[in-house]
């Protein structure tokens, strides 16, 4: 196995996480203390820890003070350094007793949590000043782990298959979080040992490889978690980087496939405080659907495979500088505009031409191929079943004969850039599988209406609404209702790294949130089903209907070639 460093890669993945803005009201659980003590005499033969243990509970105005053992050692020195005036870093949250993690002499003014979401695909982090809530730096990488296998399930078997190599998926992540942390320190000025909160979310593969737990419960039925419940570690026991006393809280998992990143996506959008019902969907390789209102909140995963990343499409490919994002399809010429991801311009503008050699077209993204199947929809090149129509052969030479399907031609100039019908029936699978785990939480809610429509994560933050509800990616609701909100596991993240009261809000929340197992329900496949086709076989999608103009169904004679390969013969008389 050969390793290209991150920086060294061409056309790298673009790490879309950045923090998105959000005012966090500080009430960190780290406390710095500046006390002063006397001088130890012959009359007062008591430890220097034990009266400043003595001196820090009184200014703090707590009963109780641990000490961190790290700090044994060097408590002595510090003081003496210090002439016995020193500033201690105290950890106080409600499931732990306070503990002094840090001290320094004299005065210290700022120390600094850090925030990670671990993604299957990257890491975003995001460091802040503890005590005015600031995130001052924010970076992101790709997750080295991928070189053990593109999506979760296959990092699943990579482990079961070789157990022995556990540690190395563990040590990868782990050493890719600490080069994180070294660039966000050297962004602001400030040192590891200034670094003594964190807080981690992740889905819970993630979460399991990231805390060293062999995740292989979680590659079937029942898909047990080994802890579920929030905890509270240190930034040692984990091999992180950070002051040797620094804390580490991992937020709760709601399920098997509903991890601690859901969890804190919820608590940003917080739908559980909201009278309107809201749909807060992320969309990776097994998407994370929670739905409900402050009366009723329900959470399930849905396996969608990694389509939507660009793989299992035949021009697909990461979100990357070269990769085609946006498409428009005239429904006159049936001729193609694109934007390329490194480029401002589309591709039917000035100044394109000479911009995209320094990049090229490499291929398309998942918010590129959502758009293609669209566009190609409302053009009339594909029928509400998804079959390219190999009639429109005879209007556009985009349209080529692949055997006995067909195919619709993007981009011709270097690689040919097509959209196959192999790559419009896995865009199908995938949304369907989403549509109907979304149809069986409205089933169990009782509830065909939807307010609010959320898409969580990078990747959906660059779909645009109107598509994901043409494909039938998401249900029926007014266009102005559906939106992006970003990193939004990250900003939880942010949240309970900042403010001790949201970790209470969202263990309390997850242990009230009801867990739907798709794979369990027998409608499932009744709605997946409909949901092939687009948008949506059964449901009328009345909103959308009042804001976009959608092709009138053609009849499946008027289809040269079907999804399954085979031609469909006319009827006779």
């Amino acid at each position: 196995m050969v390793d290209i460093p991150t920086d060294a890669q061409t056309n790298r993945q673009v790490v879309r996480k950045r923090a998105e803005a959000k005012t966090i009201e500080p009430d960190s659980a780290i406390t710095l203390v500046t006390v002063s003590i006397d001088e130890p005499d012959m009359e007062t033969p008591r430890g220097d820890i034990d009266r400043l243990r003595e001196a820090l509970a009184k200014e703090a105005g707590i009963e109780t003070l641990a000490t961190d053992p790290v700090l044994l050692p060097r408590v002595q020195t510090i003081l003496r350094k210090g002439h016995w005036t020193v500033t201690a870093a105290i950890h106080t949250d409600i499931s732990s007793v306070p503990i002094m993690v840090a001290l320094w002499p004299g005065e210290k003014q700022a120390v600094y949590g850090l925030a990670v979401d671990i993604g299957s695909t990257t890491i975003a982090a995001h460091l802040c000043n503890l005590q005015n809530g600031r995130t001052v730096s924010s970076a992101g990488t790709s997750n080295p782990q991928i070189r053990f296998g593109e999506d979760l399930m296959s990092r699943v078997s990579y482990v079961q298959m070789n157990p022995a190599k556990l540690p190395n998926l563990v040590k990868a992540v782990r050493e890719a979080i600490n080069a994180l942390v070294g660039k966000l320190v050297g962004d602001v000025g400030a040192e590891r040992a200034d670094v003594l909160d964190a807080t981690f979310v992740g889905n819970p593969v993630m979460h399991h490889l990231f805390l060293g737990i062999d995740p292989v419960e979680l590659g079937g039925a029942p898909f047990a978690l080994a802890a579920s419940d929030a905890m509270i570690l240190t930034a040692r026991d984990l091999d992180l980087d950070l002051n040797p006393g620094a804390r580490v809280y991992m937020l709760p998992c709601i399920a098997g496939h509903v991890g601690a990143d859901a969890a804190a996506a919820t608590l940003s959008e917080s739908p559980y405080s909201l009278d309107e019902t809201t749909l807060l969907v992320d969309v990776g390789t097994n998407a994370e659907i929670v739905l409900g209102n402050k009366n009723r909140l329900l959470a399930a995963s849905s396996p969608t495979g990694p389509a939507f990343e660009g793989a299992e499409i035949s021009s697909g490919q990461r979100a990357a500088p070269g990769a085609i994002e946006r498409i428009r399809i005239d429904k006159d010429t049936l001729e193609p505009r694109f934007k390329v991801i490194g480029v401002d311009e589309w591709s039917d503008e000035e100044g394109f031409s000479e911009k995209i050699d320094s990049v090229g077209v490499t291929g398309i993204c998942g918010s590129g191929i959502i758009e293609a199947v669209a566009e190609m929809y409302l053009a009339g090149l594909i029928t509400e079943d998804g079959v390219i129509d190999g009639s429109m052969a005879a209007k556009t030479h985009r349209v080529r004969s692949e055997g006995r399907t067909f195919s619709y031609v993007i981009a011709e100039d270097g690689i040919e850039i097509s959209i196959l019908q192999t790559d419009i029936r896995a865009i199908q699978l995938a949304k369907g599988a989403l549509y109907a785990g979304i149809k069986l939480l409205q089933d169990k809610l009782g509830t065909d209406h939807i307010d609010r429509i959320r898409f969580a994560g990078a990747f959906g933050s660059y779909i645009e609404p109107k598509y994901a509800m043409i494909l039938g990616l998401i249900p029926d609701c007014a266009l102005d209702g559906v939106s992006g909100v970003g990193n939004a596991a990250g900003t939880g993240a942010r949240m309970a790294l900042l403010n001790r009261g949201y970790r209470r809000e969202i263990e309390e929340t997850v242990h009230k949130i009801e867990k739907i197992e798709t794979a369990l329900e027998p409608k499932f496949q009744e709605h997946f089903v409909n949901a092939m086709a687009l948008p949506n076989k059964v449901d009328p999608f009345i909103n959308l209907r009042a804001a976009v103009e959608l092709p009138e169904p053609k009849t499946p004679v008027e289809a040269e070639g079907t999804g399954d390969g085979r031609r469909r013969r006319r009827r006779r008389g």
